[in-house]
């Protein structure tokens, strides 16, 4: 959807909180009522005044109440029950506007959050994670104290603007229009204010989007920011972004504080009005004392509560500003289309075809990664891929577990299209460790655990054995119940990786991919590691991408890919004989030359 096809914002939140609209109208009846009732007081001061000055004639009179002592009483008993309703309603709007802001909010977080999740990877790829967080977060807290007070504000300067409009016509039409005559320049100078103001605002919430972005990706490579002593570069960087924040709030800032002197002097003038010509008219006798204190006192009351509108408009305006970006992310349409066939795990035999695949990126000027490959890997068997940086082995990976789909020819499991079965069955399917390991922030148990929550106790330590991790897990402080810090930091990558393949075998999928999983540990780690994958590997599919051609010395068939081609598959024995790419690659890590 483009800019000029877009609708206003708030149109597009209302459309968004269908499930809130009841919420909404009754919150906004409270806020209503609790301004009609706000706006007596006035009226009950000038029923005082003409009560003293007019005393058996006043208006209280006319109804049966002639004493002026009863009169007074009247309107005493007439103070408290305003008072206690207008106390009463304005409770019951802070609170339903309160806990309606926090209901949105948290809703409209979970659902952008939920969304982001299903979005294609090639949408993260594009993005910095500190910009996606600064809409989930910073974006959707701007719409929450928007909500907060806000909405409130607009429903009660227009309550007061009709409902004081009203009394003013029917007490004194004569200078009525005298108090209503600033509000068609109020009403003007809002909405040009409005229009000037958003786009200021909306360059700031870009802004702090791409302030976000660089602050999560200076924190996520702080070692490396260290080991490279680059400390004063990145603050420069992070200063220079924060400038541009500061200058685009500063543009916005000179503009919306010019609002309200602008605004003030226009209301000026109408109190200025009802002043002179409604005291000629009490003093000359056209209208009572009692009327003409009202007038005063609610001109105040309608005038000046004007002046905060320039405040809630520029809430306004940033709140819509975040609206935008929140529910664009919500309506990012890079979704991966989802198949129609589960799968029962237990029958899957793990049978994998590639026929005439190819597949290229975004922006690679029409260069395929992977170019009309055809390939079967038999259910059962432990085969190994293996090519020069570039051939294509990890986007493989990643067509197998459908991040993107194939452009050309067709990937299937056990006879079945990627693209026919449903994402969540497939990726149950499969486990996958990848040579750069994510481990969360928590126990050593839970990133075992992650993705088989419901495992035991005893389950998680038998696959911590198989993966050779149960002896390193037990020296730590607390074993299973220790801490590894954000993104296992605490570990070593060895540990890390025997921990993710732990979690790959409590998994129990019937394919098995391990994308160069000895490539980052020494040899004795790598050892171990092997061990502990001809155990894995029994009874499942097991595709090894490898850098280190050790690891895959023993497979069932080794495929060789160069340039997302297949140039020779087989046994590591038959491939080393044949004298081609791979016994070039295996005599360099061996030291072997041959010509």
């Amino acid at each position: 959807m483009t800019q000029t096809q877009k609708s206003h914002p708030l149109s597009r939140l209302w459309g968004y909180a269908t499930v809130h609209r009841r919420a909404m109208i009754v919150a906004s009846l409270y806020s209503i009522l609790n301004k009609i009732f706000d706006l007596a007081p006035p009226i009950l001061i000038g029923a005082a005044v003409d009560v003293v000055v007019q005393q058996e004639n006043s208006l209280i009179a006319k109804y049966g109440v002639e004493d002026t002592g009863s009169q007074l009483l009247v309107l005493a008993g007439l103070t408290v029950f305003i008072w206690v309703f207008e106390s009463i309603f304005q409770y019951l709007y802070q609170v339903a506007w309160r806990n309606l802001a926090q209901t949105i909010q948290h809703d409209l977080r979970i659902d952008t959050y939920d969304h982001v999740q299903h979005l294609r990877l090639a949408y993260f790829e594009d993005r910095s994670t500190g910009g996606l967080l600064s809409v989930i977060n910073n974006d959707v807290n701007q719409l929450e104290r928007f909500l907060n007070g806000g909405v409130n504000d607009i429903w009660q300067v227009t309550t007061t603007v009709i409902v004081i409009g009203g009394i003013f016509f029917y007490t004194a039409p004569s200078v009525a229009w005298m108090a209503m005559l600033p509000m068609p320049f109020i009403i003007w100078g809002s909405i040009r204010f409005q229009h000037t103001l958003a786009p200021k605002y909306a360059a700031v919430r870009e802004q702090v989007g791409v302030l976000n972005g660089q602050l999560a990706n200076n924190l996520s490579g702080i070692a490396t920011i260290k080991s490279f002593t680059a400390e004063n570069h990145e603050l420069e960087r992070v200063t220079h972004e924060s400038n541009l924040y500061r200058i685009a709030n500063k543009a916005a800032i000179k503009f919306s504080s010019a609002f309200v002197p602008l605004i003030r002097m226009i209301i000026m003038s109408g109190f200025i009005a009802i002043l002179i010509f409604g005291g000629r008219m009490a003093l000359s006798g056209e209208i009572a004392i009692g009327v003409y204190s009202v007038l005063i006192f609610i001109t105040q009351r309608l005038l000046w509560p004007l002046t905060h509108l320039g405040e809630t408009l520029d809430l306004y305006q940033r709140s819509m500003a975040s609206t935008d970006r929140v529910l664009d992310l919500l309506d990012a349409d890079a979704l991966l289309p989802d198949g129609e066939t589960p799968l029962d795990l237990s029958v899957v035999r793990g049978e994998i075809r590639l026929d005439s695949v190819s597949f290229e990126y975004d922006n690679t000027d029409n260069l395929s990664v992977i170019d009309d490959l055809s390939l079967k890997i038999p259910a059962g068997e432990t085969v190994g891929i293996v090519g020069s940086t570039g051939a294509g082995k990890t986007t493989l990976v990643k067509l197998l577990l459908r991040f993107y789909d194939v452009q050309k020819g067709s990937l299937s499991l056990d006879g079945l299209d990627l693209r026919d079965i449903q994402v969540e069955y497939l990726r149950k399917a499969i486990g996958f460790v990848s040579q750069d390991v994510y481990l969360f922030h928590g126990t050593v148990r839970e990133n075992i655990a992650y993705g088989t929550f419901d495992a035991s106790d005893e389950e998680i330590i038998e696959a911590a054995k198989i993966a050779e991790a149960h002896d390193f897990i037990m020296d730590l402080p607390q074993g299973y119940n220790t801490i590894v810090g954000e993104r296992g930091q605490k570990l070593s990558g060895g540990q890390r990786q025997r921990v993710s393949i732990a979690r790959a075998v409590l998994k129990n999928p019937p394919v098995l991919i391990l994308d160069e999983a000895t490539s980052s540990v020494d040899n004795e780690t790598e050892a171990l590691i092997q061990r502990s994958l001809e155990q894995i590997a029994i009874g499942r599919t097991t595709i090894v991408i490898a850098h280190r051609l050790s690891t895959i010395r023993n497979a069932d068939r080794i495929f060789v890919l160069e340039h997302g081609k297949l140039k020779e598959q087989g046994r590591h024995d038959e491939l080393v004989a044949e004298g081609g790419i791979y016994a070039r690659l295996w005599g360099v890590q061996t030291g072997v030359r041959r010509d």
